[in-house]
């Protein structure tokens, strides 16, 4: 029995002289370097790379990194009382008195190591914060250099821990140790720091953990992976601790939640997936991305289009997109690329897809006319049937009711989106002047000649996405200055910079003119009628769109301070049954501009300078008299004068003639006669550049093979009419 003691004194007595000269000699050697908590914080990276709108409100995550879990650092003041005071109840009670290390942990640890025990336990939150900093518990080095003390790699671990929790005590807050803590330590599986662990397992925030979540989060500290028993028994002893009262078997339950929890289930924040894919491929590795959307308008589009979109399942429509954007600044308020789970091809950006375009390309094509003075709001076009030689044989546009207005104001022209007139006024234009201006507009898919594309272009058949168009029609909205889109945040002086540009497409005047017409509800009436989607109690300019076979829908508008586009359809392709622009497209629209505008009278634009208003009765009566706008120096000066040229017309060669030469007769005697209805004193032809002569009887033309475009001008050198056609053959004989 005193051979007994006295060992045991011996034991103690050597293990309390080897501590104290470890002590001095850890005291003796230079101080630990730890980073500054600034640091640690900045160089955190979570595994979800986020997307946050104009206020700081998620919109959307991805994840980026597959080996680990973290989300977003979570400060203290984030994190319920409940389950901080539960950490330090549980993982390290002296936290708030000792210096880095409990001595009277230690002492106990100490004891059963020399006793033969591994060493094991007494790590205070400080040391654990150090050793997930450090990620290494061994020392590899001191086990390289001296081999013969590898038997002392694990106490030495345990002292360099101590050193770096006394340096992380003189440079740390006790709050920054414990909320990098609570940001680094693993919790379960993949699953890093509090904010995973509570999203994940317990489906909520972490400033939401109760006391009985707490006791279950807290026992997955010690070991994460520990089974299911085993963590219930550590959640009770957790909970016993703890001054709040609740049944230990709520601890089961919750233990039992975080360990079914599925590990691969994502966060449910997924609100701009295609907005997110397109910014998260320019933006840095840091997170959050922000971006100007605005959540509360986001949610509405996806919303609108879904709803919407439902009503039309039967009609064969599955897909669609929503632009919002801020005409002013450019920025993008919403972006929603696609149906989600309505679509069969979910993921591809219907914002930026390219589709053909429909009757939305007609506003650029009489604001080109206006610009160019061969057209005023008050020109008669004619709306009859039409056939035109092209490549492929003969173009017969249709209206889309297959009806005929007669003759008609280019006004009601455009704002009832009749297909004759505006054909007519793209052989009036040109087909390559146009394709230049379109261009200039933003739309970079038309990269072919004004050939390739034909008199089909004035009807929409090239193709044009939904981020070009929209942008397109807040140049108009902007008085006819372009400027690009913006998916990024930027600062008040690149705002101001950008607002400082911008590139000219059209005039202020040509501009105003179409936007007058887009928001003309009684020219519209022709085709809509009065009530349709595309009325609104306050001023707004909209054109919609239905390409071939109702493959698309589109309903492009604006106010003064927004734009909003919008298309329906199939990514697919297949033609939907039965939808135009209105019954598709308009309704989203409608209602997005609804909502923007609840709280904001938006008044009609101020009128610039280069436009004056006049008041106009058509004889014969075919419109009601009413105030038009007219470019200046284009406003009819004489009723008398005016009719004339309302109603002056090429009778030959008619529109896309082809004239071929005879070569039975020879060519002297060959002419093509030159003729033309009501026409004007003064008026002559022109031919490809070229003045023939006067236009007030029948002119004999020589035909000369290949493309000729010939004008009636008047005696202001203003175009009344132009027409397109072709001379086939020489004329000689062949024998």
């Amino acid at each position: 029995m005193r051979s007994s003691v006295k060992n045991w004194w011996w034991l103690l007595s050597g293990g309390i002289l080897v501590s104290v000269a470890l002590i001095l000699l850890l005291l003796g050697l230079p101080s630990e370097s730890v980073p500054t908590f600034a640091q640690v914080r900045d160089a955190y990276q979570p595994s979800e790379k986020a997307l946050v709108d104009r206020h700081g409100v998620l919109l959307h995550e991805v994840r980026v990194d597959m080996h680990v879990r973290r989300l977003s650092w979570t400060p203290l003041a984030s994190i319920s009382p409940a389950l901080l005071s539960t950490v330090v109840r549980a993982e390290d009670r002296r936290f708030f008195t000792h210096t880095g290390v409990d001595w009277y942990a230690a002492g106990a640890v100490l004891g059963r190591s020399l006793a033969g025990a591994r060493l094991r336990g007494a790590s205070t939150i400080s040391m654990q914060v150090a050793n997930l900093l450090e990620r290494q518990v061994k020392s590899k080095q001191f086990v390289r250099r001296w081999p013969t003390l590898t038997a002392f790699a694990e106490p030495w671990g345990k002292w360099r821990q101590m050193r770096r929790a006394w340096a992380l005590e003189r440079q740390w807050s006790k709050e920054q140790i414990l909320e990098a803590y609570l940001n680094l330590a693993p919790f379960r599986g993949e699953l890093e720091g509090v904010a995973a662990a509570s999203y994940i397992l317990l489906h909520k925030n972490p400033h939401g953990v109760t006391a009985a979540e707490a006791a279950g989060l807290v026992a997955l500290l010690p070991a994460p992976n520990a089974a299911l028993e085993t963590l219930q028994r550590r959640a009770r002893r957790i909970a016993q601790m703890l001054p709040s009262t609740f049944a230990l078997e709520e601890t089961d339950r919750v233990v039992a939640q975080i360990v079914h929890a599925p590990m691969a289930s994502g966060l449910g924040t997924m609100l701009a997936p295609h907005a997110a894919q397109r910014l998260f491929r320019e933006a840095p590795a840091t997170s959050p991305v922000h971006s100007p959307l605005d959540a509360r308008l986001q949610r509405l589009a996806l919303d609108s289009l879904h709803r919407h979109l439902l009503e039309l399942r039967d009609q064969r429509v599955e897909d669609g997109a929503v632009l919002v954007v801020d005409n002013a600044t450019g920025e993008v308020l919403a972006y929603v690329g696609s149906s989600g789970n309505l679509s069969s091809a979910a993921y591809v950006d219907g914002v930026i897809a390219r589709r053909q375009a429909g009757s939305t390309l007609k506003p650029f094509l009489y604001g080109l006319a206006f610009e160019q003075r061969l057209l005023t709001p008050a020109s008669f076009i004619e709306d009859t049937p039409l056939a035109l030689a092209v490549a492929g044989g003969v173009y017969r546009p249709q209206n889309y009711d297959e009806h005929f207005q007669g003759v008609v104001s280019a006004r009601t022209a455009l704002a009832a989106s009749l297909n004759i007139p505006a054909v007519r006024i793209l052989a009036l234009v040109g087909t390559e002047p146009f394709v230049q201006r379109l261009r200039a507009s933003g739309f970079q898919g038309l990269t072919e000649s004004g050939d390739f594309y034909g008199p089909s272009l004035a009807l929409g058949s090239a193709e044009v996405s939904l981020w070009e168009l929209t942008n397109a029609y807040r140049t108009l909205a902007n008085g006819g200055a372009w400027r690009p889109l913006r998916m990024e945040m930027g600062s008040h002086d690149d705002l101001r910079n950008l607002l400082s540009d911008g590139q000219r497409v059209y005039t202020e005047g040509s501009s105003f003119l179409v936007s007058h017409i887009l928001a003309d509800r009684e020219s519209r009436s022709v085709t809509f009628g009065w009530e349709n989607a595309l009325a609104t109690r306050f001023w707004s300019a909209v054109k919609t769109g239905t390409s071939k076979d109702m493959r698309d829908n589109w309903c492009i508008g604006y106010s003064q301070q927004y734009t909003v586009g919008v298309w329906v359809g199939n990514f697919s392709g297949a033609p939907m049954k039965n939808v135009s622009g209105v019954a598709g497209a308009a309704p989203i629209w409608a209602e997005m501009m609804a909502r923007l505008h609840q709280n904001s009278a938006q008044q009609a634009p101020a009128v610039p300078t280069d436009v004056v208003a006049l008041r106009i009765n058509f004889a014969p009566a075919s419109e009601a008299p009413r105030e038009e706008w007219f470019l200046r120096g284009t406003e009819p000066v004489g009723t008398g004068e005016r009719l004339a040229r309302e109603q002056t017309r090429i009778l030959s060669p008619q529109e896309g003639a082809i004239i071929a030469l005879d070569p039975d007769i020879p060519p002297a005697y060959q002419h093509v006669a030159l003729e033309a209805q009501g026409v004007p004193a003064g008026a002559y032809w022109e031919l490809d550049g070229n003045t023939l002569g006067s236009a007030t009887r029948a002119h004999l033309w020589r035909p000369v093979p290949g493309k000729h475009a010939l004008r009636l001008m008047d005696v202001h050198r203003q175009t009344l009419e132009t027409v397109q056609f072709v001379v086939r053959g020489d004329g000689k004989r062949r024998e």
